[in-house]
């Protein structure tokens, strides 16, 4: 991070995962009817400590304060597990949250987007979201419900990006021609974005609802080839070490995956300090994650990062 809890955040992430790993032990090409520039992705870094450390204390508190995100989950029925745990943890830490459903569940209150299909749903919500909030938020972050995200890493990661220019970013693929944001890892759109998005989404040529090979792929690649058309590309996302912070798998997963390859570095081989999601939890897993990141602490350590992002005004969570 950007002071002497680096190491702190390092055994926090290495000691929620030990109990998630003990449980988790027991090329398509794709068409366009018009020809888009030649892009290859670019490595989009997190400030690092200097880079904070030199604003005045009036910028950072300006900072703090002016980055608001407002979050997207994209919910089903059968998700119910994963949407209490989401609803429990970390999605109080969202300057606003709101669980997109495919219908209508009594249990959690949720805008009913009446589809079972994601590409179909993914829209709506986006559509639903610029027209309700255009004037209200800046970073706007979607998520299926198996993902766990640290907003306030999210936040520092886009301390110092203008929402005012069209940012796509997380954990960038390739499938083909086409680089997309992998939806498992969390999306990020700025406004301008976001903007677009909702101008296309009107144009069934670019953009259609259903239909054709747009259709069979994935929502994440539908996304990408729409915003494609606007000028908007999938940018990676990385801490100031050139790691990826918006990650595909579990905590679990990623150490699993360390040990094999870096032995000696287990938890430099697997995680940035500055994470921002996780994907493939189980709800308990949720649970334990939560206490890691946020209510673990070493008695008598201080800590003096040079920004403060709190938890919206109202939340009951830590």
């Amino acid at each position: 991070m950007i002071s002497e809890s680096s190491s702190f955040v390092k055994g926090v992430v290495l000691g929620g995962a030990f109990c998630v790993v003990v449980t988790l032990l027991g090329h398509i090409k794709v068409g366009h009817g018009t020809k888009a520039r030649h892009h290859e992705h670019h490595h989009i870094q997190a400030p690092n400590k200097e880079d904070v450390l030199n604003l005045s204390e009036g910028e950072r508190m300006e900072l703090s304060k002016s980055i608001r995100v407002y979050c997207i989950i994209l919910v089903k029925p059968k998700d119910l597990g994963h949407w209490a745990a989401v609803k429990e943890t970390w999605s109080k830490h969202c300057d606003k949250v709101e669980f997109y459903s495919s219908e209508n569940v009594k249990v959690f209150e949720s805008v009913a987007l009446n589809t079972n299909d994601m590409w179909v749903m993914m829209r709506k919500a986006y559509k639903i979201t610029y027209e309700r909030y255009k004037d209200e938020f800046n970073w706007f972050f979607l998520a299926y419900p198996t993902t766990f995200a640290i907003i306030e890493n999210l936040k520092y990661f886009l301390l110092k990006k203008d929402p005012s220019q069209p940012f796509y970013i997380g954990h960038t693929m390739k499938s083909g021609d086409l680089e997309y944001v992998d939806g498992e890892g969390g999306i990020v759109l700025s406004i301008e974005s976001l903007r677009r998005l909702s101008r296309v989404l009107e144009d069934s040529d670019k953009c259609p609802e259903q239909g054709g090979m747009l259709w069979k792929l994935d929502e994440d690649k539908q996304l990408a080839i729409c915003l494609k058309y606007t000028g908007v590309f999938a940018e990676n996302a990385e801490d100031s070490e050139g790691k990826d912070v918006f990650n595909t798998k579990s905590v679990g997963a990623l150490i699993k995956e360390a040990m094999s390859t870096h032995p000696q570095q287990v938890v430099d081989g697997c995680c940035s300090d500055m994470a921002i999601t996780f994907s493939g939890l189980a709800p308990n897993h949720m649970h334990v994650m939560m206490y890691g990141v946020y209510r673990l602490r070493p008695y008598g350590h201080t800590y003096n990062d040079a920004l403060v992002f709190l938890p919206p005004t109202g939340s009951d969570n830590d």
